[in-house]
């Protein structure tokens, strides 16, 4: 009976993320990749929906005062419920193509350090959004599948996931993670940095969007030798007399701005060695570290955690899917990869 159950209906893994959510589908790969936001009527008792994903994030610092737009997700984890189900509940039905007999069934991702209440808070948003069965696998473990690591062999692999909310890092050996830490540093907080650093020493007060174009533009994690480096003119807001202005932003002022963050990033990645056993820190210094995640693909990043640590880094093949395509491996395989799964109450 399971056998045909799962043959009429679909499988999807999904990287539920702060920033973005990913969709892997069973047969046809990664079929959504959307910001994980919603606008509402606030006026409207039952949660007005007016539009979720790309068409609100474009609302985004513009809306009227009856509109609000709604991020579910903060740091790793479920921070609105409702908004989450209803999210999920879209982007759930805009990628099955066919409509199945039955609902299918989840595998959804979760940050290694959240705990059993959030778990189960993602777990339980999966099945009310429709799922007939709902598994949970932590993020680093899909992100090394997903990024073809050899994580069954007998020898130390890591991984370091920076995504929108959280920065995961990981050692595996042997199908399991050995040591794991994540701390709630991320895309979002490279953005909050430079809004933080440009109006303290620039007098300008800028949003969300435009200090994420500064980040994605002229962002690094290294700041210019000589010179300001690139420049990027925006606009925002005087703050003493609160007016309209135009700036020119610099290399060099970002760069600045995400100093502390890069900082507490790369003194977790030394946490994590002097946790782990000798022989896997041996295996990790002949490998190397893998980078992946949206975070990831700020300017220099491999370079900043090269000089904090000695050791090489490289970049997945596909940063910002690696998590989805894991877990879609194992949604696939999920008789055989079983282990590589989380429950509510952790490993």
């Amino acid at each position: 009976m399971k056998k045909y159950l799962n043959f009429l209906s679909s499988d999807l893994a999904i990287d539920l993320g702060t920033v973005n959510t990913l969709i892997h589908h069973q047969d046809n790969g990664i079929v959504l990749n959307e910001p994980s936001i919603l606008a509402v009527d606030k006026e409207d008792l039952n949660m007005g929906i007016i539009a979720i994903g790309s068409k609100a994030k474009e609302m985004h610092g513009r809306t009227p005062e009856n509109i609000e737009t709604i991020k579910p997700m903060r740091e790793g984890i479920i921070a609105d419920y409702l908004a989450a189900e209803e999210m999920l509940k879209y982007f759930i039905s805009k990628s099955l193509f066919n409509k199945s007999l039955f609902s299918p069934r989840l595998m959804i991702c979760v940050p290694a350090s959240s705990t059993p209440a959030e778990r189960k808070a993602i777990l339980d948003s999966g099945l009310a959004a429709g799922a007939r069965k709902v598994f949970l696998i932590e993020e680093p473990m899909a992100a090394a599948i997903g990024s073809n690591l050899p994580i069954n062999e007998a020898k130390g692999s890591m991984i370091i996931d920076v995504g929108g909310g959280t920065t995961e890092i990981a050692i595996i050996s042997l199908g399991g993670i050995v040591f794991s830490k994540s701390i709630r540093v991320g895309g979002n907080e490279f953005d909050k940095s430079i809004i933080s650093h440009l109006k303290r020493n620039e007098n300008i007060e800028i949003g969300e969007i435009t200090a994420e174009q500064l980040k994605i533009n002229i962002g690094s994690g290294i700041i210019p030798k000589h010179g300001d480096g690139r420049k990027m003119t925006i606009k925002g807001k005087e703050i003493t007399e609160g007016v309209p202005v135009e700036k020119e932003i610099t290399e060099r002022h970002v760069s600045e701005s995400l100093a502390e963050a890069l900082f507490e990033i790369t003194e977790t990645i030394k946490e994590a060695f002097e946790s782990a056993p000798p022989e896997l820190t041996g295996d990790i210094y002949e490998n190397g570290i893998l980078l992946t995640g949206g975070g990831s693909l700020l300017d220099n990043m491999d370079v900043v955690i090269e000089r904090a640590t000695g050791l090489k880094v490289q970049y997945a093949e596909e940063p910002l899917s690696s998590v989805a395509l894991g877990s879609g491996k194992v949604m696939k395989n999920i008789k055989a990869m079983r282990d590589m799964l989380s429950t509510p109450y952790g490993r």
